[in-house]
């Protein structure tokens, strides 16, 4: 079985922020990570990373929300999905 891309979404907001969803199955975890998804959600403006959930190759699950990289606990796409969405909203609302 190969990856098979799920979701891939890229929203340009008025503000001139970017909203960029892409997210995988994949035939064997990332490893790091004990799901079979591989994710890279991310908002920034003007170049600037604001939040990033990803789970890149040897460091899991994981979120940056600015400057602050921390674990983040994946249980189910929908909640990911969520999660980050409410992050997204709460930095724009900063």
């Amino acid at each position: 079985m190969n990856a098979v891309l799920v979701h891939r979404e890229r929203l340009l907001l008025d503000d001139g922020s970017v909203v960029e969803m892409v997210l995988w199955c994949v035939p064997e975890p990332v490893i790091g990570s004990s799901h079979s998804f591989k994710y890279r959600l991310y908002f920034g403006r003007h170049g600037v990373r604001l939040v990033l959930y990803d789970n890149e190759r040897g460091k899991g699950d994981h979120r940056h929300r600015r400057e602050i990289e921390e674990p983040y606990w994946f249980t189910t796409v929908d909640q990911l999905m969520s999660d980050f969405l409410t992050d997204v909203a709460e930095e724009r609302e900063r």
